[in-house]
């Protein structure tokens, strides 16, 4: 295969074959040329064009090249700091025309942005008219926006007219425009820079002008920093909309190695209302967020229940500054909610820091280091060149000086001389062959007024020399020494510092960790709703309002006809949830996985929630908020077994679920509770017998195991509960025609295990115990029944009777409708 031939070996080639020989062209030449050659050599010189000549900034005045035109095309118009404005049409016509050969719009958009306060940390113009808003406005026409330069952009320009940077051709090669700007001020940081080329990009955030001057000096006074050390003065970007950086690990890595990722948080305040409520109002927002576009986010959030506990949402900005008010719900958590639009709006943002400049008129990745250096080479050559500039002209002035001071050391010789001379030219020569003059000092003195040689002037002449030779001298001197040519930039750069530098806008946090899904999670108490079909779903336990007992209560599920409620209980929202199956498996859930729903909502189903065969459902649940060693799991059958399993057995649960118990034949888990391995136990039945017994009567046993007899069960009846025994509590009883009663512990004796028990609770015909369990005089009741409906009321409203007792009417019931279980709510579980 024949070697390819390199672009310049093409060129050649090219201009051999268009001449003859002698230089001369041939007037119609075709030379073949490989296409694909063609295209990769046309591409890399249109890629070096967008990336030098339009993306990318130059590390030194931190201008592209449309900006550096547009500051000098308005130095050119005399558009400086405090002279009138002129339409901004005015100024984009002269770039277009002089200096940038591209679209109207292109240099309008980038002249606006100079002058957004909300773009640029240090705007470079002064604007008069609607530039746009942070809340992604567009700015009005150039024929109704007039701009000038801001003060600091005149530092930008200061000394161009003393040979401090190189100027080029324009583009048709009839004007001449600087190549760069000298840039008394570090733009490139105070201002930063995005843009995108070919195959690359950079994105530099703004900085502070005190933190970026105080860097400078420290690196002109110890070349040997590293970007690591510099930190120690320039502590961190700082964007001209405020806000807050999170953590300083992005900031570490943008300055050490030149790209970080920023974590951007707003500015938020809590202020209290009337009535006891409370709104966040955000006060900045972080850098090029849209303003509107995230209070559309906040409401869509909102809308889609994404965000809990907003009541109301304002946009209150004005000219005295950014108001977003956000009024929280009387009962909402402010930490959750702010942590919520943290997570799912813009109110925390990335800004991703990719430092690529041009040096040397090359894209390069720099560190902090590396472009404050860059600053400071430039700053050198720019005061060298001004120095050298200001030298000859101070050296030109003099020497004119020195031939005034010899004319009037002989004046009347001179002015002989001049009255004697029939021609300017004659006097010239006469003046220079006679007092060894130059031709400048011999012009000069031609030139010269006559009230200069008043004795005022005289003195004046001779002042001003003096002046000269010792600039002359002080000049010298500065470039004979770097040491004092460094010493006037940090001098300098001290002056812009006290001119214009201001506070840091935006602070730091500590660091941003990702916020994980529980923190977006309000920890209330919800209640868990379970049908015999094995639908579930979850809602906040305040949906239901005490009733006095007896009430008729409120739908708390829709069922399908068929279907009837069959468990009830109540959990924090970020608690484990531990599902158990009348088969005997355990399954794990977040309590805030389980999808809510309204009181009237029929929730969904279990199976598509965890993996239940066809034949299984869940029979009990344990709110579990950590696993505790020194806590257990005990469980009860239908059959009346019981079994006590360590708490941490159950940490580890894979999505299929895993074995719980070992059952016999028709037998079925049916309870579960959270034990401290020294409580008592009690089993209730549905003729209404209850048996109390030591839980140290039941030794602990591993997973597999299927546990010991906990009562023996009469002919035709079945356990209805299994609850823990607190000295504090009661047993409630509830059949399911709607009775109840309250019974002291202490009317059951403790038994051995596996007796048949007392009596509890007399039933009236055709009515069963459907539920028996602790309560405590203070908690809040959850009763349910087959067909949805669910009442709340204070446990102290069910009367407190004896075991032969058949209890007070605790719910109305409806025809055909029977009660089947109840949960407590406000209290924790006590211990005995």
């Amino acid at each position: 295969m024949p070697k390819r031939k390199s672009g310049t070996e093409q060129k050649k080639e090219t201009q051999k074959a268009l001449t003859n020989g002698k230089g001369e062209h041939f007037p119609h030449s075709i030379l073949p040329i490989k296409i694909e050659d063609e295209m990769r050599h046309s591409y890399i010189d249109y890629a070096m064009s967008v990336i030098v000549g339009r993306a990318l900034p130059d590390a030194r005045d931190g201008l592209k090249p449309v900006h550096r035109r547009i500051l000098y095309a308005m130095d050119e118009l005399g558009l400086q700091a405090g002279k009138p404005y002129k339409k901004s049409a005015r100024v984009v016509g002269e770039v277009l025309g002089k200096y940038h050969p591209h679209g109207d719009s292109a240099v309008y958009e980038s002249l606006v942005r100079m002058g957004q306060d909300f773009s640029l940390r240090y705007p470079l113009v002064d604007g008069q008219g609607n530039f746009g808003s942070v809340d992604g406005d567009s700015a009005a026409a150039m024929r109704y926006t007039e701009v000038r330069l801001s003060p600091i952009a005149m530092e930008m320009l200061a000394d161009i007219e003393k040979d401090t940077v190189d100027f080029g051709p324009n583009f048709d090669e009839s004007l001449k425009e600087p190549l760069l700007l000298p840039s008394k001020i570090p733009n490139l940081l105070l201002n930063g820079s995005s843009g995108i080329a070919v195959g690359m990009a950079t994105n530099i955030p703004p900085h502070n002008l005190n933190e970026v001057v105080d860097g400078l000096e420290a690196l002109i006074d110890d070349p040997a920093l590293e970007s690591e050390d510099l930190m120690k003065w320039v502590k961190g970007p700082d964007f001209p909309t405020g806000g807050f950086i999170c953590g300083d690990e992005g900031v570490k890595s943008a300055y050490t190695t030149g790209r970080g990722t920023l974590t951007l948080r707003a500015r938020v305040e809590v202020e209290d209302l009337s009535g006891g409520k409370q709104a966040l109002i955000v006060r900045e927002i972080p850098y090029q967020v849209n303003k509107s576009l995230l209070v559309e986010k906040i409401a869509a959030c909102v809308r889609d229940k994404k965000i809990v506990g907003i009541s109301d949402l304002r946009d209150e900005s004005d000219r005295n500054g950014m108001r977003i008010f956000i009024e929280l719900k009387r009962d909402a958590n402010k930490e959750v909610t702010l942590n919520q639009l943290f997570k799912h709006t813009d109110l925390q943002s990335t800004f991703g820091v990719n430092t690529v400049a041009l040096t040397d008129g090359a894209p390069k990745l720099i560190t902090l280091k590396d472009l404050l250096q860059e600053y400071i080479d430039h700053r050198e050559i720019v005061v060298t060149r001004r120095s050298k500039f200001e030298l000859a002209r101070a050296e030109d002035e003099a020497h004119i000086l020195e031939g005034l001071r010899i004319c009037l050391e002989h004046l009347d010789a001179v002015i002989k001389l001049i009255r004697s001379s029939k021609t300017p030219d004659e006097a010239r020569k006469g003046l220079i062959s006679k007092f060894k003059l130059s031709q400048k000092q011999a012009q000069a003195i031609l030139d010269m007024r006559l009230q200069r040689l008043t004795q005022l002037e005289r003195h004046k002449i001779e002042e001003d020399y003096q002046k000269l030779k010792k600039r002359i001298a002080e000049l010298k001197e500065l470039l004979g020494s770097r040491k004092k040519l460094l010493a006037l930039v940090r001098k300098e750069l001290q002056e812009i510092k006290e001119k214009y530098g201001d506070p840091r806008r935006t602070n730091f946090l500590g660091k941003a960790e990702d916020i994980e899904i529980e923190e977006l999670i309000p920890n209330v108490e919800v209640a868990v709703l379970i049908t015999r079909d094995n639908y579930i779903k979850r809602m906040p336990a305040t949906a239901f309002r005490t009733q006095h007992r007896g009430g008729v209560g409120v739908t708390g599920m829709t069922t399908r006809e068929e279907d009837v409620i069959e468990k009830i209980f109540v959990a924090t929202a970020r608690s484990f949830i531990l599902f158990f199956t009348n088969s005997g498996k355990v399954f794990r859930l977040k309590a805030y996985d389980i999808p809510e729903a309204g009181r009237t909502g029929k929730g969904q189903g279990i199976a598509n929630l965890l993996q239940l065969t066809e034949k299984e459902f869940i029979t009990g649940a344990v709110a579990v908020p950590k696993f505790d060693p020194k806590k257990f799991l005990v469980m009860g059958t239908e059959g009346g077994v019981v079994k006590k399993t360590p708490l941490p057995d159950f940490e580890n649960i894979r999505r299929t679920g895993i074995m719980a118990i070992t059952l016999k034949d028709k037998d079925q888990l049916r309870w579960v509770h959270e034990t401290n391995g020294s409580q008592e136990i009690i089993f209730g039945t549905e003729t209404g017998m209850v048996i109390r017994f030591k839980e140290k009567d039941v030794r602990p046993m591993g997973r597999a195991a299927g546990g010991v007899k906990g009562v023996r069960l009469r002919k035709g009846d079945t356990a209805v509960s299994m609850d823990i025994v607190s000295p504090d509590g009661e047993l409630l009883a509830v059949s399911s025609g709607g009775y109840g009663k309250r019974m002291p512990f202490k009317e059951f004796r403790v038994q051995t295990r596996g007796g048949k028990g007392v009596t509890a609770m007399k039933t009236r015909k055709d009515d069963r115990v459907c539920r028996m369990a602790l309560v405590f005089p203070e908690d809040d009741l959850l009763l349910v029944t087959a067909k949805g409906v669910i009442s709340r009321q204070k446990a102290k409203g069910v009367s407190t009777q004896g075991r032969y007792a058949k209890g007070v009417r605790v719910q109305r019931l409806e025809k055909g409708d029977t009660l089947v279980d109840f949960a407590r709510i406000g209290v924790e579980q006590k211990v005995g």
